[in-house]
């Protein structure tokens, strides 16, 4: 089994954009090969946590993986595989929705199991909040999934402390993890903290608390879009974008590293602990994460709080 530390990654690889088209368009030779080249520059950046969905390009983000662990049988066990379930997709005769009900759960974990070639999911994570899905029952599935020795590990995604904590007193096992999307674009989850007893505090729609209830209880923060879609490093839409990413320039230059490391540093150098999630498929930009892999966080008390007021483009109040 793999040890606490492997477990709890620093940096995540975000497999969504591997497998080809988000349509049913089988996936091919040239989408293996991509797959695999991606993983290949992870591993060499020194990430070994893949992130997953069930939903991730109609599952062929999993099945492409899958062929990958089929041809390098040595690589599962070097490897955190991680994924998740309860998003069903919108088709002709219904609405996309959410589905967490415990046979749902059971069944989507042995589609994924198959779609990956592997015999056990590392961790597991409930990816959107379902309004309609009892904890207990959401807890006996998760429970029985783990006696089975199919799932190691639990988390949820996109949910606050009050829906982590309604779970998580209907289940014995932990729940280790929390998905929120958490980058220096998306701000609201540190903004939160700091608009308490502001006229702006109405507007902040990231339930407060969540962090500090995932620090008291162990709960790894996971942060997906990470890198803010390029925002800062080659994507920038607005002067405030401009100006930050000119920022992060001269701070990867003075601290010999790259900018999308900058980005990445950013987040974790917050005291909550959090691990970014990195989803570009280009191996040359995953090789540029390197450094939040190999090395502590870089930035000053003001250099963290300047990426910050640059971004948000506005003083604190």
């Amino acid at each position: 089994m793999l040890s606490e530390v492997a477990t709890r990654a620093r940096v995540v690889y975000g497999c969504m954009g591997l497998g080809g088209s988000w349509d049913e368009t089988p996936y091919g030779a040239f989408d293996i090969a991509a797959a695999e080249a991606a993983i290949i520059a992870a591993l060499d950046s020194g990430i070994t946590a893949f992130d997953h969905a069930d939903i991730y390009r109609l599952g062929k983000s999993e099945a492409v993986f899958g062929e990958v662990l089929a041809r390098a049988p040595d690589l599962r066990k070097k490897i955190i595989v991680q994924t998740k379930c309860g998003i069903r997709l919108a088709r002709a005769d219904r609405p996309g929705l959410y589905d967490l009900r415990g046979s749902r759960i059971v069944q989507r974990v042995h589609e994924s199991l198959t779609r990956l070639r592997t015999d056990v999911i590392d961790v597991l994570l409930l990816h959107r909040p379902d309004p309609l899905a009892d904890p207990e029952d959401m807890a006996e599935a998760l429970t029985s999934l783990h006696r089975q020795g199919l799932v190691r590990r639990f988390g949820v995604s996109n949910m606050g402390a009050a829906q982590i904590a309604d779970l998580q007193a209907h289940l014995d096992l932990p729940l280790e993890f929390n998905q929120l999307e958490m980058s220096l674009h998306r701000r609201d989850w540190v903004e939160a903290g700091v608009l308490v007893n502001t006229p702006q505090a109405a507007a902040c729609g990231f339930p407060l608390g969540t962090l500090e209830y995932c620090r008291a209880n162990d709960i790894t923060l996971q942060a997906w879009g990470a890198l803010a879609q390029g925002r800062f490093t080659g994507r920038q839409q607005t002067p405030a974008e401009h100006s930050t990413a000119e920022l992060i320039v001269r701070l990867a230059e003075a601290k010999n590293t790259t900018p999308a490391t900058i980005v990445l540093w950013w987040l974790q150098r917050h005291p909550a602990g959090i691990a970014p999630i990195i989803g570009t498929t280009r191996p040359e930009l995953i090789r540029a994460c390197a450094d939040a892999v190999q090395r502590e966080p870089d930035l000053t008390h003001t250099e963290w709080y300047e990426l910050w007021i640059n971004a948000r483009d506005a003083p604190l109040p």
